[in-house]
């Protein structure tokens, strides 16, 4: 039937595989007439299902050709020649932005003005009458939602966009003539709003009748992404922000509003309470005793009951292909290890006790180490000589981050990880010194992995990009409910909390902290979603809204001396190609990428070639 054709050979086939030219280059293409597509209905349930692909086009960070958390304060990616090296050098502009989306979301918005222009009229087989009297108007709440999604993704990069309405479809040009100006900001973020309101009743709470289309959209979906809207329209970049000033459309339209509204705050809150109280969700929590394992199996499964809006990834092992570690040994990986994580992002987990490592009651030690039982992907395992800058820490640090001695038992992979420099092995190490291709800072992604995987032999990883899950909605109401009230109370410690106990972290406030003022809970919370989310793509737009860019993504980026200088290994007195003298070295800070974000760079700018057709009136972002 429709329901397996659409979501096991279209969509998973396109959603799933990246890149699916051969698929896109049938339907819907420029050079066939609406007419050819939509005179019969299967060629209509293909341009609906080809609508899904946008999906993939603007949320999967992991997969993406320029990742985000690499674009950050969370990691490099230290292949040669990447995108993200200009990037994060701040040489990238009007006609040189790999992250942005202005055509392609264009693009897309058009294919939904067509599939809903179109729809209705529709030839139907009078047998299939039934089928599809309640099939197309989900079809329809679907296609809007997409749009919408499209809209909100213009709108955290680039801010005040061109709203097309519902009757452009022409896919020839990306700004059509009379639409070529910026809606302003709170107008944009209604509409967006509106539509997800409209669709909402439209679409089913969850697909458990027909599991066969789990990975629709659905209520909670739509619903959630308008928390997340909100969320943005009340943040720093967009509520308030003077920077913008000037940003107007030629006829003296302002684009950014000017006056903070603190009641734009509340909106979100009330959004995100309304999908907490549909109580649908849980958050993923099969193995309770084990907070570790707890977490880290929600990146390498199929998760349904957290995840609101699951992208159905592959089933394939190139995921855990990139980022497991290298080992170059028998027991070796032979993984690529491709995104070396920074000291920042280390340091930024709490110990479990809840402190972070910079309140000298923590019992944070830097130096010095320790021997002990720690999680190797499938059990617990007697682990030497581990960092004491690793010990008790955040259960969600074991579960993200591959450090030096820690233990990863994959499928093909069962030895200790060594990333500190080891001239003699023969590149047997995990941080193996070859320039531009392995591990730089001491530190590899774990998240992600599945330790049930053997990339050198069989075996792929089922898995689902969580484009929204629960713990962001409990997380933006913490954050809007904070800034809206005076002071934190029940209602903001309660969310926070909820994500906390998940992972057996101590609820908050904690005793000693400033977790009872308004300050410091914004720091408590900013922190929490920076570990909560780390490498899902959340830091990068996070940082931004925020407008602490500046601050956090700009200048040295620090990890371990996985490449200490001849000279440094000569002074230990040690076999200067020994592990021993490579460990010596190995814990001391050093400068790993300098990086520069200037003011311009929070918000994208428009591409160069939509501002030359736009005749002077398409107005450029600030500093552009």
């Amino acid at each position: 039937m429709i329901r397996n054709i659409f979501f096991y050979t279209l969509l998973f086939s396109c959603l799933l595989a990246i890149s699916c030219k051969k698929y896109l280059d049938v339907v819907p293409k420029e050079i066939v007439t609406e007419v050819d597509i939509y005179k019969n209905i299967i060629t209509a349930e293909r341009a609906w299902a080809n609508m899904y692909v946008s999906l993939n086009t603007n949320s999967t960070d992991i997969y993406g050709n320029t990742n985000t958390g690499a674009c950050t304060d969370e990691c490099k990616n230290h292949w040669e020649s990447v995108p993200e090296l200009k990037f994060n050098s701040g040489a990238w502009g009007p006609t040189d932005n790999t992250l942005g989306n202005w055509t392609t979301a264009y693009q897309y918005i058009r294919k939904a003005n067509i599939f809903l222009k179109n729809i209705d009229q529709t030839p139907i087989p009078q047998d299939r009458a039934d089928y599809y009297q309640a099939r197309i108007p989900q079809y329809k709440a679907e296609v809007r939602f997409l749009r919408a999604k499209l809209y909100f993704e213009l709108f955290r990069r680039y801010g005040a966009v061109p709203l097309l309405g519902d009757t452009v479809t022409d896919v020839a040009v990306s700004i059509p003539d009379g639409l070529n100006t910026r809606k302003p900001i709170d107008e944009l973020v209604n509409y967006i709003v509106a539509e997800l309101d409209q669709v909402a009743p439209a679409l089913p709470i969850d697909y458990v009748d027909n599991p066969g289309e789990t990975g629709r959209i659905t209520r909670g979906a739509s619903l959630a992404l308008k928390a997340i809207t909100l969320l943005y329209a009340a943040s720093p970049l967009f509520n308030g922000n003077t920077m913008y000033a000037n940003v107007k459309n030629t006829d003296g339209t302002q684009l950014f509003p000017q006056s903070y509204d603190k009641e734009k705050w509340k909106k979100a809150a009330d959004a995100a309470k309304v999908v907490l109280d549909m109580n649908v969700y849980a958050l993923n929590n099969p193995i309770p005793s084990n907070p570790i394992d707890n977490y880290a199996r929600l990146f390498y499964s199929r998760e349904y009951k957290e995840t609101i809006l699951p992208l159905l990834l592959a089933t394939t092992r190139d995921l855990d292909q990139n980022l497991q570690p290298n080992g170059k040994d028998a027991q070796g990986s032979g993984g690529s290890g491709k995104y070396s994580v920074f000291q920042g992002l280390i340091d930024a987990y709490e110990m479990n006790n809840g402190l972070p490592i910079s309140d000298p009651n923590s019992g944070y030690q830097k130096n010095g180490s320790w021997n002990g039982r720690l999680w190797d992907g499938k059990a617990f395992r007697q682990v030497t000589n581990v960092s004491n800058m690793y010990r008790n820490r955040d259960p969600r640090f074991y579960a993200t981050i591959n450090f030096h001695n820690t233990w990863w038992d994959s499928a093909n992979h069962r030895r200790t990880l060594k990333y500190a420099y080891f001239g003699n092995n023969g590149g047997a190490s995990d941080g193996w010194p070859k320039t531009g291709t392995n591990c730089e800072s001491g530190y590899n992604w774990r998240k992600w992995t599945d330790p049930g995987v053997n990339i050198k032999g069989s075996g792929n990883a089922n898995r689902n990009f969580p484009v929204i899950r629960l713990a962001d909605i409990y997380l933006i109401y913490a954050e809007a409910m904070n800034e809206y009230l005076d002071a934190p109370t029940s209602e903001v410690y309660d969310a926070i909390n909820k994500v906390r106990a998940r992972v057996s972290m101590p609820a908050l406030p904690i005793a000693g902290t400033n977790d009872n003022t308004k300050e410091g809970m914004r720091q408590r919370i900013r922190n929490e979603r920076r570990i909560e989310f780390a490498f899902e793509g959340q830091r990068f737009w996070d940082v931004r809204r925020w407008l602490i860019a500046t601050t956090v993504d700009n200048g040295p980026m620090y990890g371990l001396n996985a490449r200490p200088t001849t000279a440094e290994l000569q002074a230990t007195g040690l076999d200067q190609g020994s592990e021993a003298a490579g460990v010596a070295v190995f814990y001391k800070p050093v400068v790993i990428q300098n990086r520069v974000f200037l003011d311009r760079h929070y918000l994208m700018p428009i591409p160069q070639n939509e501002i030359d057709k736009g005749g002077g009136k398409l107005m450029q972002n600030f500093g552009w």
